[in-house]
């Protein structure tokens, strides 16, 4: 079911760059060498790839976080493995104890006592 969920999203992914791409923009989009007499007007053209933009964007929104939600309530167990955690332990030396010196005054010359 995960799997199939991600291919949806993956084509919704692909289909929302392309139509991203396609649209004008100051510059002129991928679309903006084509002729404006076609089938729809430039107009027409920028109103669907605007509203085409608008649903799938709402869309790979939705399952953005539909498949957040299917992720954190899968079956995998939550435990974490510290077996590293013990390999490291073990294979670190024991700390030495710093040495014991006599506190010394602002001078660096040990106090006497």
């Amino acid at each position: 079911m995960l799997t199939f969920l991600l291919i949806v999203y993956s084509i919704i992914v692909l289909a929302l760059v392309t139509v991203i791409l396609l649209q004008r923009s100051e510059g002129g989009g991928l679309a903006s060498s084509g002729n404006p007499a076609g089938l729809m007007s430039a107009r027409g053209a920028a109103d669907f790839l605007t509203r085409t933009t608008a649903v799938l964007g709402t869309i790979f929104v939705v399952f953005s976080i539909a498949l957040a939600a299917i992720a954190s309530m899968s079956n995998r167990s939550q435990t974490i493995d510290t077996s590293l955690a013990k390999r490291a332990a073990q294979s670190a030396p024991a700390p030495t104890p710093a040495p014991l010196t006599p506190p010394a005054d602002n001078s660096g010359v040990p106090l006497q006592h």
